[in-house]
């Protein structure tokens, strides 16, 4: 099992807004993600550790302008915590070993899917493609982003 941890050598190449997501837990503009309307078959992880966070097939179109998964792909490496700024309170999503902002999870996602709509940055991921899984070490991942026959 590899281990994950927030890599500084990796914090001090994420670009401006990269960096403002997950170390200040900002937000991108919604619409501007370069995740958003990503549709190929693979997994998100971590930008700063490479923890596995999300699979393409729990992804789905929201409409709210961010990625938008209806589960982790490994719980224990996504924390919710709550989080009440902006006059709301809400559930912040977060790295567990990168201690990256992610984004939020509401309760509106897919009823069929667990109900469940965790609202991601692209800014806090790294897609990585399933022909890629393997060489990358995500190779046991590799069942939950094959096409369902």
């Amino acid at each position: 099992m590899p281990e994950y941890t927030k890599n500084p050598d990796v914090l001090a190449t994420l670009s401006e807004e990269e960096f403002y997501v997950t170390q200040q837990s900002g937000t991108e503009r919604p619409g501007t993600g370069k995740l958003l309307h990503n549709k190929e078959p693979g997994i998100y992880v971590d930008i700063v550790s490479g923890e596995p966070l999300f699979a393409s097939g729990a992804k789905y179109e929201s409409g709210c302008g961010w990625p938008s998964f209806t589960k982790p792909i490994e719980p224990a490496n996504v924390q919710e915590l709550s989080d009440s700024t902006l006059g709301m309170v809400r559930t912040e999503v977060r790295s567990t070993y990168g201690d990256s902002h992610l984004g939020h999870v509401f309760p509106d996602g897919p009823q069929d899917r667990g109900g469940l709509r965790y609202c991601i940055n692209s800014a806090s991921l790294r897609f990585v493609h399933r022909d890629d899984m393997d060489a990358e070490g995500y190779g046991q991942y590799i069942d939950q982003v094959e096409d369902v026959a």
